[in-house]
């Protein structure tokens, strides 16, 4: 059961990753986005580092070696967003983020799902 648990969320956990690297390098066509990324403070130069970033984090997750290193820069991205929001006074944003935060953190807890020997 702890495997199927981990595996739902490291498939959840990668394919959002993946998501929101695409979402955030076509921001231009969501003014949703380019309104929520101005309220955070985020400059259009650091657009392209965040979505790295997140095509990094899918990537880790996916390794076995680097599961641990992903979730932790999952983490650190989220509670990155979440000070942000914060700083901005969207309060509602950061407490949105929290079920975001507590995944890498329930992912590092429940291990990599697949074993290979």
């Amino acid at each position: 059961m702890k495997n199927i648990i981990s595996a739902v969320l490291l498939l959840v956990s990668v394919a959002l990753s993946f998501k929101h690297a695409w979402d955030t390098l076509h921001y231009k066509n969501n003014p949703e986005s380019v309104k929520m990324m101005e309220s955070l403070g985020i400059s259009e130069t650091l657009i392209p580092y965040l979505a790295c970033v997140a095509i990094a984090v899918g990537v880790l997750l996916l390794i076995p070696g680097t599961f641990f290193w992903g979730n932790m820069l999952n983490a650190i991205l989220i509670v990155m967003i979440m000070g942000l929001a914060l700083r901005s006074g969207n309060y509602r944003m950061a407490l949105m983020e929290i079920p975001f935060l507590i995944m890498p953190l329930v992912m590092i807890w429940l291990k990599y799902p697949f074993k290979f020997k």
